[in-house]
């Protein structure tokens, strides 16, 4: 029986090409490529994912692989022995050893909220 509150998952064998949205927390243990939004929610990008996606959510934990840009209006984690390759944009940045990162990190707005509440996505002038 499903736990209520629980997170969803993309499992090991989904692949998904194009977007994802939700307002509820996600894990992520598949591939995807294109653009995960969850604005209010927490995305878990899991140790077996392979994500080419830009990713927008509340907190972002990632923990496999991604390339592609990281939004958060609140934290980002690189867990050690993820992989990361582009922008990350947010109120704050946890960094294991062993985490691999490529890219630019802007922390001093972190993700601002446009007024129609969705999380602006970073633009080419950082």
């Amino acid at each position: 029986m499903p736990v209520e509150n629980a997170a969803a998952r993309i499992g090991k064998s989904v692949v998904i090409c194009g977007e994802v949205k939700g307002s509820e927390d996600l894990i992520v243990d598949g591939r995807i490529e294109g653009t995960v939004t969850l604005n209010e929610s927490r995305l878990t990008i899991g140790p077996n994912a392979s994500v080419a996606a830009d990713l927008t959510a509340r907190d972002v934990l990632i923990l496999g692989r991604v390339q592609g840009n990281v939004v958060a209006s609140g934290r980002v984690e690189l867990r050690a022995g993820c992989s990361v390759e582009g922008d990350i944009r947010a109120l704050r940045l946890a960094v294991e050893d062993n985490a691999v990162f490529r890219g630019k990190v802007d922390l001093t707005q972190g993700a601002v909220k446009g007024s129609d509440g969705a999380i602006a996505p970073l633009s080419g002038a950082l």
